[in-house]
């Protein structure tokens, strides 16, 4: 039986949300049949040799498209030579979208997996239908938010929250905190995550097509790592009637997601 086999193409800088996947491709389909450079191309080796012969006979290219790749050589050339092998019928390439905005204009007609969307796991089981042939995909984890709420400290005036990321890094860190408070009566920020932006928005739009007033903060010197919570301490006005409504997380330009909440603190 023919064991088909698998490279991964990727940006260095990627391999923090690349490597999980590999790994889990590795546990599956075998070390050998998965060509990811960290174990593919050993010391010594010829790095050119070694993704030539990686790239000579795959069944599927899986190109993680992001705005590292994007402006990487190395990238680009992998995905050229798949899609010229995948027009004479050799191997079958299947763009990733991790953070890019635009898909390249030649891969814009090929279906591609959007990680970016979806996340980690459901991301993996379409990889993973692929490679097995099955051609329909049921999400089975159409709930899974890489980033969720934990309310670490609560009391009557004040609201410590902690966004953590459970799988891999989100780039964008700006949040709605969605309250009925007007804006003299509730104020935020993120006091050990450097420099920061808030703004109050009265009425906006949710998903739901309800309507609430938002507190917007945004960090501007980084995302949101695992194992690096993003820290918001929210305070309100004496007198004022404390509301939390939800937390939403950019993730596209007008498009935001709800993220779940946890409460680790006890009021007080």
């Amino acid at each position: 039986m023919h064991q088909k086999k698998i490279f991964l193409s990727h940006n260095h800088k990627d391999k923090p949300v690349v490597e999980p996947i590999a790994l889990r491709l590795r546990d599956i389909f075998g070390e050998a049949n998965v060509f990811y450079d960290s174990w593919s191309i050993k010391p010594g080796d010829s790095i050119i040799e070694k993704m030539d012969k990686g790239l000579t006979d795959p069944d599927f290219v899986f190109f993680f498209m992001s705005e590292n790749s994007a402006r990487s050589e190395m990238v680009r050339l992998e995905w050229q030579n798949a899609l010229f092998q995948q027009t004479r019928g050799e191997c079958k390439i299947i763009p990733v979208r991790l953070d890019l905005e635009k898909v390249p204009a030649i891969l814009s007609q090929t279906l591609y997996i959007d990680m970016r969307t979806n996340g980690m796991e459901a991301t993996i089981t379409q990889i993973v239908n692929v490679v097995q042939g099955n051609a329909t995909f049921n999400p089975g984890f159409s709930g899974f938010s890489n980033l969720l709420v934990e309310i670490t400290h609560e009391t009557e005036k004040q609201v410590n929250l902690d966004i953590v990321a459970s799988h891999y890094f989100e780039p964008t860190a700006n949040f709605l905190i969605l309250s009925e408070n007007n804006e003299d009566e509730i104020s935020g920020g993120l006091p050990e995550h450097g420099v920061s932006r808030s703004s109050f928005n009265r009425g906006i739009v949710l998903p739901s097509g309800e309507r609430s007033n938002a507190l917007l903060i945004a960090s501007m010197s980084g995302g949101v790592a695992p194992k690096i919570p993003l820290k918001i301490e929210l305070n309100w006005r004496p007198g004022a009637k404390k509301s939390l409504r939800g937390v939403l997380h950019q993730i596209g330009r007008d498009e935001w997601r709800s993220l779940p909440i946890n409460r680790r603190a006890s009021r007080s």
